[in-house]
């Protein structure tokens, strides 16, 4: 249901933007996120929209990646720019139907998972 892609290699300070089709999915008020998982490491929150709208950004990407819905054409993006070497990952697509406060931070919260798309930036 979760269908991602936009991923590649780039040099450090260039752009990607990533886009997940949200196909069939029945909900339309529902958390929608990107995650990241690097080698050897947890699987991370990176951008978030809430039920209401709220966006939330994790700390390391503020300022830089911008997390977007298009309602239309049912797709979920990010915008990555000014690229680092330590956002190279797997990144994730992700949805869940979830309740009255902010979005999921655990990665375990949530029940919709795209397949991923690699992004290097060296």
């Amino acid at each position: 249901q979760l269908v991602e892609s936009g991923g590649g290699s780039v040099q450090t300070g260039g752009s990607l933007k990533l886009s997940c089709e949200l196909s069939t999915f029945p909900y339309v008020s529902m958390y929608l996120a990107w995650f990241r998982q690097g080698s050897g490491q947890e699987r991370e929150r990176v951008a978030c929209i809430d039920r209401d709208g709220s966006i939330r950004y994790a700390a390391s990407v503020m300022g830089r990646f911008t997390i977007s819905r298009d309602n239309p054409k049912n797709t979920l993006t990010l915008d990555m720019n000014s690229l680092k070497p330590e956002d190279t990952g797997m990144y994730y697509c992700a949805a869940d139907v979830g309740d009255e406060g902010p979005c999921y931070t655990d990665y375990r919260d949530f029940g919709y998972w795209g397949q991923g798309t690699q992004v290097t930036v060296s």
